[in-house]
């Protein structure tokens, strides 16, 4: 709750608050604030960990400006302006440039050479102060803009923020060391390719049952995992959402900055910022931060036509390579003020309580659960076949065998976004994998390796369901070489990794990620038991006995029924019910995966750090979606309206 539904509750809720020695009292002094609403922001901080500055900010009752000379006045410190700022010689000192734009803060120096420390905020001082050397400790503090400052920081330190940003995490857990040795890699893929061709030549049918074999054995471990996953969620009793928001309710909420990645994402901005408006978390705790690339003018002149509320902001990546959404992030981390890290994409339509649910949630887990995961949607399943295909395949996955997975004690793959991270977990593991593309699954098996958990929470995000089938393959494809890649990465040391996860999360990362890649690069050979099926002859016929393809008929037969059973007790218990006569037609949609599969190995040789972007947009104008729910907690502070077709959130 804010200062603007405060105000709503009368004068009572103003008694035994004071703001006596308070940045407040010299507001109201100046006339920049009413004493009542000081007096508001004082009871909002008692329920929030954040300062009077950052309330008042947030709902716009005063401006950086206005604070700034308030600070300066109360302090009696001297105040620089952003072309100051802009023109000050930086101050050489070893002090890492990532916590300078973490606590908005930089070393100058005068005109006199002498050093200075300029600063944003009195409170971020107080928590990096034993790390800065003695000259800077001592020295005269001035007061600056914060965008100012870290503009500064940016251009003074710009080559070494780009190189940290593709190369924060652990080389032995990253691949961007796999660019140097292209041509090894390539010649051993063609080398293993000449071997399995020549053999095959030799032996066709001894090499065409063994890969039917594995190809069957996967199929049977796949059926397993998602068999026990289901069973496993469906046995458990889902929380309610009163459950959800009222966990560690006790607790001062968080501040909670939440990275939106953008890349040529003109049309979705306006869906996007009035998305955000819905948030009911406290609009004083939360950051949005939507990351731009240098390089793309078109979003960045879109951007520039929208009036920002306070607490959304900008943070423009250097160009770099490689020009991936993990390289982003990276950089754009060190920008974020929150105790909690988010993700968003473009197109998301998160729940309007789905921040607070998150906060509450992490207020009474160990630290040792440092991810949470939430479940992601589709909002236009109707727009055609693939869509609904897509939800379908989304529904099962994201409510059924990944909570599974989790509930089972497996290391979980995360999903690209309704992410959560303890920030300061996510810092000590070196953030994303810039290099890999799907760094989400990546991360997903680091924390596991860390002795870190992840756990689903019951909050949904909606997003644009990939409805044409050319960008759906190159979409997934991009998934599938990142898994591919991912497995490699972790696999480089098997006893280490074996070790760290222990054996059950072990297997369980084999059986997942094996087996998953089998199925789609094997798939052609598991449709030829439809040969059997249909009383066709089949090309192994002549080495194996027919009663035993008959029996694996008959079991790839059953699988695919125990698939249809999970997809459709997916949609059946939620929104998605018209979906169920759709279910059959997911054996269909299935053989597209094969397609991508083989992009994502040419991929793997010759592109591994190919970011195939996912085209966005594609169902603006097409797709009406209700309106947002009413809540008691809604403060919409940036009066942005919501385009047709995006009146969901």
């Amino acid at each position: 709750m804010g200062i603007s539904e405060l105000r709503q509750l009368g004068p009572q809720r103003l008694k035994d608050v004071s703001i006596d020695g308070t940045i407040g009292e010299e507001l109201v002094r100046s006339g920049k604030v009413s004493r009542s609403d000081a007096l508001l922001a004082q009871v909002v901080a008692r329920h929030c960990d954040t300062s009077l500055d950052r309330i008042l900010t947030s709902e716009g009752l005063v401006t950086e400006e206005d604070l700034l000379s308030a600070h300066a006045r109360r302090s009696r410190m001297r105040r620089l302006s952003a072309a100051e700022v802009a023109v000050a010689r930086i101050a050489d000192v070893s002090l890492d440039p990532r916590k300078m734009l973490k606590h908005g803060l930089v070393p100058l120096q005068d005109e006199q050479h002498r050093p200075i420390l300029a600063l944003s905020d009195l409170d971020q001082l107080r928590k990096i102060a034993t790390d800065l050397p003695v000259d800077i400790a001592t020295a005269t503090r001035v007061l600056a803009p914060r965008d100012a400052v870290q503009g500064r920081i940016v251009a003074a330190h710009r080559p070494h923020l780009t190189d940290l940003a593709q190369a924060r995490v652990n080389a032995l857990e990253s691949c961007r060391n796999w660019g140097p040795r292209i041509n090894p890699r390539m010649v051993m893929v063609f080398g293993a390719l000449a071997i399995l061709c020549a053999v095959t030549v030799l032996f066709p049918r001894t090499v065409l049952a063994l890969l039917v074999l594995w190809a069957t054995l996967t199929l049977l471990v796949t059926a397993g995992m998602k068999t026990a996953a289901a069973i496993a969620q469906l046995s458990a009793r889902p929380p309610s959402p009163q459950d959800e928001t009222t966990l560690g309710s006790k607790e001062p909420l968080p501040k909670v900055s939440v990275l939106v990645p953008l890349f040529r994402e003109r049309e979705m901005l306006h869906a996007l910022i009035a998305r955000l408006t819905q948030l009911t978390y406290p609009k004083c705790l939360l950051d949005v931060v939507l990351v731009l690339e240098e390089a793309d003018d078109l979003t960045k002149e879109a951007l520039a036509e929208i009036d920002l509320p306070p607490w959304i902001r900008a943070v423009v990546v250097p160009d770099g390579k490689p020009r991936t959404k993990p390289r982003a992030m990276n950089y754009a981390l060190d920008f974020c003020e929150g105790d909690i890290v988010g993700i968003f994409d473009a197109e998301d339509a998160p729940d309007p309580d789905q921040i607070t649910v998150v906060a509450r949630r992490f207020a009474r887990l160990p630290r040792e659960v440092a991810c949470l995961q939430g479940i992601l949607d589709y909002y236009n399943p109707q727009q055609n076949w693939l869509a609904r295909c897509f939800t379908i395949e989304y529904a099962a996955w994201f409510r059924m065998i990944l909570p599974g997975m989790a509930r089972l004690g497996f290391a979980i793959p995360l999903g690209g976004t309704t992410l959560y991270f303890r920030r300061d977990v996510l810092e000590e593991l070196g953030g994303w994998d810039a290099h890999n593309v799907t760094e989400d699954a990546d991360l997903g098996f680091r924390l596991a390796r860390h002795g870190y958990r992840t756990e689903m929470v019951n909050t949904v995000t909606e997003e644009e369901a990939n409805c044409r089938i050319w960008p759906w393959i190159k979409q997934r494809s991009r998934w599938l070489k990142g898994y591919m890649v991912t497995y490699l990465v972790h696999m480089r040391r098997p006893r280490l990794l074996h070790r760290q996860l222990g054996a059950w999360k072990f297997w369980g990362f084999q059986a997942h990620f094996v087996s998953a890649l089998s199925q789609v690069l094997l798939a052609p050979l598991l449709w030829s038991f439809w040969l059997i099926l249909l009383g066709l002859p089949h090309p192994l016929d002549p080495v194996v006995p027919r009663d035993i393809l008959v029996a694996a008929g008959l079991t790839f037969l059953m699988l695919e029924v125990l698939n249809m059973t999970i997809y459709a007790a997916a949609v059946c218990t939620n929104k998605h019910k018209a979906l169920l006569p759709w279910v059959p037609l997911m054996h269909v949609y299935s053989p597209l995966g094969a397609i991508a599969a083989y992009k994502a190995v040419y991929e793997l040789v010759f592109k591994p750090f190919f970011w195939d972007k996912t085209a966005h947009g594609l169902s603006l104008g097409l797709v009406r979606v209700p309106a947002p729910r009413a809540s008691d907690h809604a403060v919409d502070l940036a009066a942005v309206e919501l385009q047709p077709g995006h009146e969901r959130l």
